[in-house]
């Protein structure tokens, strides 16, 4: 490895063994890969008292940064969130190999036949801020989808994705694949992120997964393609058909289980006919569980509530938040969240079916959810194991990206002295 202080020269050798083993992972068995993974969930588990004390000098620099409680707790690890890492390793281990998969077959007049198949992207390059479980995530589904990943976390969590990361190499060691498949850039300097922007001879994609001011940096300053993983503004629209009692649930938990995650609901918009009834009941329950509830003038009733002001529409709080307003119907709704909202994620509340399929036709963000926690936006919730963001543009991936979303696709064509007239 070149010298860290020359960050340029350090990024172009990463590059260049990252391609080197795209071009092997490309045809690496299935089982091979699978093995890498179990053993460095092993490996994880081994040695989690390891990663933890690597943690806590994280959570000394990042209290020493001055990050809100909510990031001080994405970036906390403890052994049940070590053991959330250890799961998801092991699950993305389990699923069907994507690279390969014939996604279409059919023959031609002419006697060819087609065949569309998986096949990986190469090279991903991951950027993300705090959560030191991004490192395992991105690392296995890359490693999953037959993807060799350059990983740059954040320098809060610096120490615990070093120990992660070293966990992964293990895995890689074992099971005889290219060490190069999973890197982790080796410094905090912000020089690195900018070079690996620009990587376009080595690096197919950029995957950033933080903060409204990362993913806007890496979207203006990228000439490697992105995928966007924006910022959660997420919504819960509460309809007069809305259940009472699963109202409640489901939005006490879609604000308060985890707050700094980008599922957690961000603004609820209510029914007008609701205001005096479920309405208020719902705001009360907010405000008794110690959310600072920014409520427009007709919610303001409600004792404990914050006035609500311009700069509360379309705000991810990532902390114990939430702003709410009253609509007069569905459409008003959804004209507040096609202007506010992130196309992350959004919610209805509402036991009428025709109600609920206006609001799927015409919010297009990348996950709609019906009376169920927007805390469920998240690819290990979705089956995937892990996810290495929720995509929120439209082109190639979009919503969680699990190992599928990593791969592209080639055709393979057969004939048989096939000519064409």
């Amino acid at each position: 490895m070149k010298d860290i202080a020359d960050i340029p020269a350090l990024m172009t050798e990463l590059g260049q063994n990252a391609k080197a083993a795209a071009a092997e992972l490309a045809f690496a068995p299935a089982p091979a890969k699978q093995r890498a993974l179990e053993v460095a969930a092993d490996a994880v588990w081994a040695r989690r008292a390891k990663i933890i004390e690597a943690n806590k000098k994280d959570l000394e620099f990042g209290r020493n940064k001055g990050l809100s409680d909510a990031m001080m707790d994405r970036l906390m690890l403890d052994e049940e969130r070590i053991q959330g890492i250890v799961g998801g390793l092991r699950a993305v281990a389990a699923q069907n190999d994507p690279v390969g998969e014939v996604l279409e077959e059919w023959d031609r007049p002419t006697g060819l036949n087609i065949r569309r198949v998986r096949t990986p992207l190469g090279v991903v390059g991951v950027i993300y801020e705090s959560r030191p479980n991004v490192t395992a995530d991105a690392g296995a589904l890359c490693l999953k989808s037959g993807n060799a990943v350059i990983l740059r976390g954040g320098s809060e969590g610096f120490n615990s994705s070093g120990a992660i990361h070293a966990c992964l190499v293990e895995g890689l060691k074992a099971a005889g694949l290219p060490e190069a498949s999973i890197q982790l850039v080796p410094t905090r300097d912000r020089a690195a992120v900018q070079e690996l922007l620009t990587m376009v001879d080595t690096v197919d994609v950029i995957v950033p997964r933080g903060g409204k001011g990362l993913v806007g940096l890496v979207q203006r300053e990228a000439r490697v393609p992105v995928f966007a993983h924006l910022e959660g503004i997420v919504h819960i629209y509460v309809d007069k058909a809305a259940d009472p009692q699963k109202a409640m649930e489901v939005i006490l938990n879609a604000k308060t289980r985890r707050t700094g995650i980008c599922g957690a609901a961000e603004c609820l918009l209510i029914h007008e006919d609701l205001v005096d009834s479920l309405g208020a009941d719902v705001v009360a329950m907010l405000v008794a569980a110690g959310v600072r509830v920014h409520a427009d003038t007709r919610l303001q009733a409600v004792e404990g509530t914050l006035a609500a002001s311009d700069a509360d529409w379309g705000k991810e709080y990532l902390d114990m938040d939430i702003a709410a307003k009253v609509v007069s119907d569905v459409d008003e709704a959804i004209a507040h969240i096609r202007r506010y909202g992130s196309d992350h994620t959004d919610c209805i509340l509402t036991e009428y079916d025709a109600v609920a399929e206006r609001f799927f036709e015409r919010v297009d963000s990348a996950i709609l959810m019906r009376n169920a926690s927007t805390q469920f936006a998240d690819g290990g919730e979705f089956g995937m194991g892990a996810e290495i963001g929720i995509a929120t543009g439209k082109m190639h991936a979009r919503g969680p990206v699990g190992a599928a979303q990593l791969t592209s696709f080639k055709y393979l064509v057969v004939g048989d002295g096939t000519t064409r007239a």
